[in-house]
């Protein structure tokens, strides 16, 4: 049972670092980014590439992920995205989909179909023993890279200049340009972070999860899960529920393996029927 806690914590610092940027665009900037999971799947085969191909050790693949992926999400940011913050929701989810499946597609003719792993060093394969638990090398340092990360994050979101400029930018566009902000490269900054974010995460997820060209589709429900049962008022309430659906994940797939991801689903649907706005959201007065 702690065995399974622990993948299951793990497999929810995962996801959660997968969807933070999700919760970031969405829960912040209020624009509905779909084709979010592109950008780990894009994460995760530029660490394949630069690790199995290019002999680049895997520690240092992991900036390098990142920092392509928040690359190419600024140039994505600055020449398509920009042109949607203003438009619906459905609009958003339109284009953002189109997106998808266009790198579906792109991957698929560049990489092929197969789904592959990226090679990590024998110092992160197997596992040790801890007081009878057994705690896999690789998911220890998911956990402690996460953790780190989620503590960094909302230290600069809630405790330095650019988050509040962050808000302001999101809250009154026009009063923020009045008093000096530059709403522009505030919103290019923070849509590039969380496609870094999202590369990070593809990249720490390739040798658990496996990449192939449909990646951002079967894991685009869970980022929304995350999203949705967290709340998009806060950092904190997307990382509780990324360890919440985590372990009911990993739980419900060992104790009921033919119900598959029924169990997380269920979760969902209660919560959201219980708190429409999320789990750990404020209630809005009426």
């Amino acid at each position: 049972m702690l065995t399974i806690l622990f993948d299951g914590i793990a497999y929810g610092m995962l996801l959660f670092v997968l969807a933070c940027g999700l919760a970031v665009t969405l829960g912040l900037m209020n624009f509905v980014n779909l084709a979010h999971g592109s950008f780990a799947m894009a994460g995760g085969y530029i660490t394949v590439v630069v690790v199995n191909r290019l002999g680049v050790p895997f520690f240092a693949a992991l900036p390098i992920a990142f920092v392509v992926t928040a690359l190419i999400g600024a140039v994505f940011e600055r020449t398509l995205y920009v042109h949607v913050y203003s438009k619906s929701h459905l609009e958003q989810v339109l284009f953002t989909i189109g997106l998808v499946f266009m790198s579906v597609a792109a991957v698929d003719f560049v990489m092929g179909s197969q789904q592959v792993f990226v090679q990590v060093p024998s110092i992160l394969q197997g596992q040790i023993d801890l007081f009878g638990i057994g705690i896999g090398r690789y998911r220890l340092l998911i956990i402690i890279i996460c953790g780190l990360l989620t503590v960094a994050l909302q230290l600069i979101l809630t405790r330095t200049r650019f988050g509040s400029r962050l808000r302001a930018a999101v809250d009154d566009p026009r009063v923020a340009r009045g008093l000096g902000i530059n709403v522009n490269s505030v919103f290019a900054s923070t849509f590039a972070v969380g496609s870094g974010l999202a590369g990070l995460g593809g990249a720490l997820g390739a040798e658990i999860l496996g990449l192939d060209p449909i990646f951002p589709l079967k894991y685009m429900i869970y980022f929304l899960i995350v999203v949705t049962v967290g709340g998009t008022s806060s950092i904190t309430g997307p990382f509780l529920a990324s360890l919440l659906l985590g372990v009911a994940d990993v739980a419900g797939k060992y104790y009921f393996p033919k119900l598959g991801a029924f169990v997380i689903y269920t979760i969902m649907i209660i919560v959201l029927i219980w708190r429409p706005q999320g789990l750990f959201a404020r209630s809005q007065a009426r």
